[in-house]
């Protein structure tokens, strides 16, 4: 899945839309002291009362927010074998009775809990329904935008939540005219913040990919390696941020520690522009030799391909590694870059760092910024020194 495609199934989970049909919804509650089930319970969703279903609707949206490979991860799956995720969720989308559809959720909650030792109450919950993708615009002469023809689309998604203690509160009882220490035993479900989940299967246009899961890591760049090879049984995964550091160390075997601002911003730019002429493909990726036709168009010189694929092969030991674009670059649109030092830290776009230098003057390192205008200190104009 894309971002686009994510972003189209996430606007749909609101109420009342035609285009999403929850069917069922599956709460477990776990005990972190056992490791083990403590209550279940299972409804179907249209009978919850509307706040209810708010609640869970917003955290449901919450496991298809993110950034794609940063804390949304699209998983292959692993060969199949004993007990596999991808039948399991398989054989609980075709499943035609709510107890057999409970029982295939339940087997993946057992492998949730193997080896094992939560370290807070959690509840998982588990939901299956339909999403229905228009395939043919509406015409917009008509008096009614009906749907012309849709893709239906099965799909069972995942959340789950953290418990926590109530905060102890004082409250005023208007009727007896007293203030009263409320005690409240009851444990509170974060739905705000889920610290896992996933969506399977994934969505490709309107097209299900049942070979892909999309999972959701509760803090960025870091999922959950057992969840996803024990659990899901998919493919390890690069995350965004280590995608990128493999890149600057392939980088720094090829030219070096150092590199001017300028260089820096000309490489930026040049992975932008591959982005920008990609942009109706997923991910476009760059491999030993487009690295080595950046580098060199970004004006560092003596680059050779040999050079290239001998970094690759030893920083990651693959010289037919791939790297995504967008994993790479910061963010071209935002002050992305940040220089901390010890006097100010500075934010700046990747597109300003031509604007950057760090020189020497009297035998001290010091950042020279190019401004345009005059600065501004407290009111005070800056008086312009000449060395």
């Amino acid at each position: 899945m894309n971002k686009k495609d994510v972003a189209n199934l996430r606007r749909q989970f609101k109420l009342n839309n035609e285009l999403l049909k929850i069917t069922d919804i599956y709460n477990v509650y776990i005990r972190k002291e056992s490791s083990e089930i403590y209550h279940e319970e299972s409804r179907p969703f249209s009978i919850l009362d509307q706040d209810q279903q708010e609640l869970f609707l917003a955290n449901f949206k919450k496991v298809l927010t993110g950034q794609l490979d940063v804390k949304l991860f699209e998983l292959k799956f692993q060969q199949e074998g004993d007990d596999h995720s991808q039948q399991i969720l398989l054989n609980g989308l075709q499943a035609v009775s709510i107890e057999e559809w409970k029982q295939h959720m339940l087997t993946i909650v057992a492998k949730m809990l193997k080896d094992v030792q939560y370290t807070m109450d959690i509840v998982v919950t588990f939901i299956r329904g339909e999403y229905f993708k228009p395939t043919k615009k509406s015409n917009d002469e008509a008096e009614e935008s009906g749907l012309d023809e849709v893709s239906r689309h099965p799909f069972i998604l995942c959340s789950m939540n953290k418990t926590q203690q109530p905060q102890k509160v004082l409250l005023f009882d208007y009727i007896e005219k007293q203030f009263k220490y409320n005690v409240v035993v009851d444990s509170v479900i974060n739905l705000t913040a889920p610290i896992g989940g996933f969506l399977f299967p994934c969505f490709t246009d309107h097209y299900s990919d049942m070979n892909h899961i999309l999972y959701f890591a509760g803090k960025a760049n870091e999922p959950d390696s057992y969840f996803i090879e024990t659990v899901l049984n998919a493919d390890t995964i690069i995350t965004a941020q280590e995608d990128k550091a493999i890149f600057e160390d392939v980088v720094k075997e090829v030219v070096g520690e150092q590199m001017d601002a300028s260089t820096l911003a000309n490489v930026y730019e040049e992975i932008n522009r591959i982005i920008d002429e990609n942009e109706e493909e997923e991910a476009p990726t760059l491999d030993y030799k487009d690295v080595e036709r950046v580098l060199k168009v970004s004006g560092i010189e003596n680059i050779e391909q040999e050079k290239v694929e001998i970094a690759f092969q030893k920083v990651i030991d693959d010289e037919k590694y791939e790297f995504k674009a967008s994993n790479i670059i910061p963010k071209i649109n935002s002050k992305s870059i940040k220089i901390n030092t010890k006097v100010a830290n500075i934010s700046i776009s990747p597109q300003d760092l031509k604007y950057i230098r760090q020189v020497n003057f009297n035998g001290k390192r010091c950042i020279l910024i190019e401004v345009d205008e005059d600065t501004m200190v407290e009111g005070f104009t800056l008086a312009t020194e000449t060395f």
